[in-house]
């Protein structure tokens, strides 16, 4: 069955194997080969419209812009969980022909009934989050600049607690983090996070007592705060903000994405303040500049 999609060719056969993986070995109706194909098609038109050619370019965060997309849409949450449905078996299928290693769809939940998507919070729940710390007590500031940087720049909470003095420059609203497998990458940060970083900074040497430390948030003896303590302190946060949902660490990086996202920041940049991209496939986006990072930062983040 032929795709009409304007993909490229590579990818219209991946998913034209699909289906025929689908009719063949499967045996579904001529009803469900449809609607397969037609989900397909769409997703297909998607990644093409974003300029990717390759499926391996297509990581988590492409899947919540595409969820996004059809929300935007108008579609239900219903039917956002069946094409979410369709692609994870699709991907489930590349990863067992081995035309991919990673399966992005993995962290994504199926969209539930009276929610947008999965994992994020709305940018009224982030504000409430954000006001129970007390900024008036050192551990209230600092508390209160990690959360605001986190959501202010999308990090992993591992590249957070491990951020060093050195890696910040407030007066270019720029952090240096280290990622995953020792990968550098420049990210901007808003104006709510700079203040209060900002403020943590001069009170910070109060808070060591002279101990030497090159952490930028210190715990005890100025060593990092460890993730379990920051996951404690998202939790407890959360609960007294009265938000439901189940808030960690990485909501607040989802929520990062998604709110820039939908603001209607470049996807490409998005991914690239994320540290998604994978320099031996998508090499396009490090050529991004840094310029134009925080332009879509700026003009995007709801914290600005």
């Amino acid at each position: 069955m032929k795709i009409a999609s304007a993909m490229n060719d590579l990818m219209d056969d991946l998913i034209e194997h699909y289906i025929d993986f689908l009719m063949i070995e499967k045996g579904l109706s001529h009803n469900s080969i449809v609607s397969y194909s037609t989900d397909l098609a769409g997703y297909g038109d998607f990644l093409e419209k974003n300029q990717i050619v390759d499926m391996a370019q297509a990581d988590t965060t492409v899947i919540l812009a595409w969820l996004i997309h059809l929300a935007k849409k108008g579609l239900s949450s219903k039917s956002r969980a069946r094409h979410l449905i369709t692609i994870r078996g699709f991907y489930k299928y590349l990863i067992s022909e081995k035309h991919l290693t990673t399966n992005p769809v993995k962290e994504v939940d199926i969209p539930k009934i009276g929610q947008a998507l999965p994992k994020i919070m709305s940018i009224a729940e982030v504000e409430t989050l954000l006001a129970i710390e007390d900024p008036s007590t050192s551990k209230g500031l600092r508390n209160l600049a990690m959360m605001e940087i986190m959501y202010g720049a999308g990090l992993r909470v591992s590249e957070l607690i491990f951020l060093k003095l050195q890696d910040v420059n407030l007066d270019a609203g720029l952090l240096r983090v280290m990622g995953k497998g020792s990968k550098e990458r420049i990210v901007p940060i808003g104006s709510k996070a700079k203040s209060i970083t900002r403020e943590w900074i001069d009170t910070r040497p109060l808070v060591l007592k002279n101990i030497p430390s090159q952490y930028l948030f210190i715990a005890r003896a100025g060593n990092p705060m460890t993730r379990q303590a920051f996951w404690k302190i998202i939790k407890k946060n959360a609960s007294l903000a009265g938000i439901s949902k189940n808030v960690t660490p990485h909501t607040l990086r989802h929520s990062f994405a998604t709110h820039l996202l939908e603001g209607g920041a470049d996807l490409r940049s998005v991914q690239t303040m994320l540290g998604h991209s994978d320099i031996s496939t998508t090499q396009i986006y490090t050529h991004i500049s840094r310029e134009y990072l925080i332009k879509m930062h700026q003009k995007f983040h709801p914290r600005n």
